[in-house]
């Protein structure tokens, strides 16, 4: 998910020396790492007021904090692997990255239409679903959808620098897994939205329509998961383009931003204790106090 080949069009400039592509990327996964890895691990020791949540939310803060920590294991990998040759596992742990993303992912998706439900339908949980009948078939599809790291994800050998990247072997299997990620990133994001602007509004119509806190809230939950995930899903469009374009110059331009944009979605996994772990009370509060107002 952080790097880019195609084949057909890949560089053969050699890398002598760190230079901003590398680097950048590199200092930011390292931030990521020590805050995503400490905050996440806050959560699964501290439980921060999961006494007033239901077992169903308690099951889904813990399955995000333990899909995030996993991603944030692979980021000293992928570290590493902007300062110096690839030596490690290299399709095993781009499938251990994506299924933790996409893991994490599905997650806030499933919390989101949870609180749409607790807020807007003044229901208490998803209904009438067990905490396994939830969890399984999220990470069961996490690993569906992450099969395409097992078959596209190569050793690549460069100017005598070896990188853990996509080797496509044709243009419709570089189109098919790039137009997957695209369909899926837009389909949750559009859930998300709908879940929390639909919240929004309910709380408005509500004698709690000045409470700030909620919009901040909601807004920050929006704005961090577009501001995170756009860029990236902006790309993988711009390189659809370039493939079905035979533009050359433009697929250049997505494959020397991709690990920017790349390492800019691990910050998701750092910033989702503060987003969801740790003010998921509020959202809990206020559908109790506007089901007792309605009551």
């Amino acid at each position: 998910m952080v790097t880019y080949n195609d084949s057909s069009t890949a560089g053969n400039s050699s890398r002598t020396s760190l230079d901003s592509r590398s680097l950048i990327p590199a200092v930011v996964l390292s931030v990521c790492f020590l805050l995503g890895f400490l905050g996440n691990i806050a959560v699964i020791i501290l439980k921060p007021n999961w006494e007033n949540m239901s077992s169903l939310s308690q099951s889904l803060m813990l399955n995000l904090a333990v899909s995030d920590l996993l991603c944030m294991l692979t980021i000293p990998l992928w570290t590493y692997s902007f300062l110096d040759s690839w030596t490690f596992g290299c399709k095993l742990i781009s499938y251990l990255m994506y299924c933790s993303v996409y893991g994490s992912l599905l997650t806030v998706t499933v919390m989101s239409i949870q609180r749409y439900l607790q807020v807007v339908h003044l229901q208490r949980s998803l209904p009438q679903v067990g905490t396994s009948k939830l969890l399984v078939p999220l990470w069961v599809s996490a690993m569906i959808l992450s099969i395409p790291a097992l078959v596209v994800r190569q050793l690549v050998e460069q100017q005598h620098w070896i990188y853990c990247k996509h080797q496509y072997f044709s243009e419709g299997q570089s189109l098919a897994v790039l137009l997957t990620e695209i369909l899926v990133g837009f389909v949750l994001f559009s859930i998300i939205v709908f879940s929390y602007i639909s919240l929004y509004r309910q709380v408005n119509r509500t004698a709690f329509f000045n409470n700030q806190q909620t919009t901040r809230l909601i807004t920050s939950i929006i704005v961090t998961f577009f501001g995170l995930w756009m860029p990236y899903l902006a790309i993988n469009v711009l390189a659809v383009a370039a493939i079905s374009l035979k533009n050359e110059s433009l697929l250049k331009f997505c494959e020397d931003t991709w690990n920017a944009v790349g390492a800019l979605t691990f910050l998701s996994s750092t910033m989702n204790p503060l987003l969801y772990t740790f003010t998921s009370i509020h959202l809990s509060t206020l559908g109790q106090r506007i089901g007792d107002q309605d009551l």
